[in-house]
């Protein structure tokens, strides 16, 4: 409650009392609000304005090994389907 009381909004969205809820954004928020994409950061700012990425931070992605693999990635619109019999 104390944080309502300061002009910093929580939960879904801003209450209008004619309208109802609308959507949170920088517009509609208080004096100096960012929302943000919920991306994490992958780095820090340097002193000289400069940006450090960490290689921890990075997304690590594992693809498996596909060169016997049979199946083709996509499947055209002209494909008919084959009946097994």
């Amino acid at each position: 409650m104390f944080l309502r009381a300061l002009g910093v909004f929580t939960g879904r969205g801003r209450r209008i009392p004619s309208k109802g809820f609308t959507q949170l954004t920088s517009k509609t928020g208080p004096k100096g609000y960012y929302k943000g994409k919920g991306v994490p950061t992958v780095g820090h700012h340097t002193r000289k304005g400069g940006y450090k990425i960490l290689q921890d931070r990075l997304p690590q992605y594992v693809v498996p090994d596909l060169t016997d693999f049979k199946l083709k990635p996509y499947i055209a619109y002209e494909t008919k389907p084959s009946v097994s019999s």
